[in-house]
């Protein structure tokens, strides 16, 4: 797969006001986003803090880098590439040139820290003529862990290599090239060797970082209405908020009431308590109780007062509550939730965007949750503790 040398690289500055983290975390997490070759971006290098925010002017790739983020972590989870990747094409980066047998693509990886010391995970995509992964690369520790190419492109499938450190070095065997190969690797390596042993932590711990991500970017217009009671886990759009209001305001008081207190800070008026009630059709609708008998709906509050409202919401719940698909063998006291959050700003006032970077900056803290958010500009955020800044630019 040929991807031609782009003019100019979009490519992160330094981040501002790093955070110090431990060497080997105790939760899997992602420590870095690579772009090699990903819509707007070339040779990105995107380092990620507990709390991270991407800015720039529009254009410079915070939506994609976001983006390229939620696709691994959904190919983490074992989706596969047609449904990750819709539109392919859009993800080629403009200027690349396709080689002699008419291919183009585009390259996406990432760096997850945890117990078993940085891992890196590579991945080639070809978007043209046909959708299908065509290279991947685990490694640790300078050691190649899985290695996959595509030999035969006229079959659906790649060749894989893993490391087993046994009679013989490595182990081969085809995989499928429409999903990623590091989460199937439980099904194929036995364990039966330090080196396969060794895949199998890497693997795992990948996968783990990847599959708790939700990508959120609250709609206003569709949190207005009543809506039906279901699952009771919020959709990236929060447009079934008051669904689940219904569900957690009576599972665990404390906080609720920590997130009563934070809408009171982020909403006009006085905020007693942020309630559901049911309505005719099996619907039910969210309410803010003003405390003196006046409850107010939430097709009455302004656009910043929803979003503010339901990026709290998400801050304070977790992989129970948000529509994500964590890794259920895993105990959820060594996950961490990451959420993605695009125009993180978009429509706050100066108060709201303060109160909801700091209530962030102190979930992030507690190590349970970590944000990555894009923003247009930074400059009101990088003097708050505990916030890194990644400037981005065309």
């Amino acid at each position: 797969m040929a991807v031609s040398p782009a003019p100019t690289a979009s490519a992160p500055t330094a981040p501002t006001v790093p955070v110090p983290a431990p060497a080997h975390p105790d939760r899997p997490r992602v420590t870095e986003l690579r772009l090699s070759a990903f819509a707007r971006h070339r040779c990105a290098e995107i380092p990620l803090e507990p709390l991270t925010l991407l800015a720039g002017p529009s254009g410079c790739g915070k939506t994609s880098a976001l983006r390229a983020y939620e696709a691994l972590a959904r190919l983490g989870g074992g989706a596969d590439l047609g449904t990750v990747f819709p539109d392919p094409v859009a993800c080629v980066p403009e200027r690349a040139r396709p080689d002699a047998q008419r291919r183009r693509g585009f390259r996406i990886g990432c760096t997850v820290d945890g117990p078993e010391g940085p891992v890196r995970l590579d991945v080639a995509v070809q978007a043209e003529p046909e959708l299908r992964i065509v290279g991947e690369r685990l490694t640790a520790g300078g050691t190649v862990l899985l290695q996959t190419a595509l030999r035969d492109p006229g079959r659906r499938a790649v060749q894989a290599a893993w490391h087993t450190a046994g009679s013989a070095p490595v182990t081969r065997a085809p995989l499928p090239d429409d999903r990623l190969g590091t989460p199937l690797l439980p099904l194929r390596v036995a364990g039966k060797t330090d080196g396969q042993r060794r895949v199998l932590a890497a693997a795992e711990q990948t996968v783990v970082a990847l599959r708790s991500v939700f990508a959120c970017d609250p709609r206003p217009a569709r949190m207005r209405e009543p809506v039906p009671t279901g699952s009771g886990r919020l959709l990236g759009g929060c447009d079934n908020l008051a669904d689940v209001l219904w569900r957690t305001r009576a599972e665990c008081g404390r906080r609720h009431a920590r997130f009563v207190a934070a809408v009171r800070t982020g909403c006009a008026g006085p905020v007693a308590d942020v309630l559901a009630e049911p309505v005719a059709g099996g619907m039910v609708r969210a309410l803010l109780d003003r405390g003196d008998g006046i409850r107010t709906g939430l097709p009455r509050l302004g656009y910043g007062e929803l979003r503010y409202l339901a990026l709290a919401l998400v801050l304070f719940t977790g992989p129970g509550v948000l529509e994500v698909d964590p890794a259920g063998e895993v105990p959820a006291a060594l996950q961490t939730l990451t959420v993605l959050a695009d125009g993180l700003d978009r429509g706050l006032d100066v108060r709201q965007r303060a109160e909801l970077l700091h209530l962030a900056a102190r979930m992030c803290d507690r190590g349970h949750i970590r944000l990555v958010g894009a923003v247009a500009d930074a400059s009101w955020a990088a003097a708050v503790p505990g916030v890194s800044v990644v400037h981005l630019r065309p």
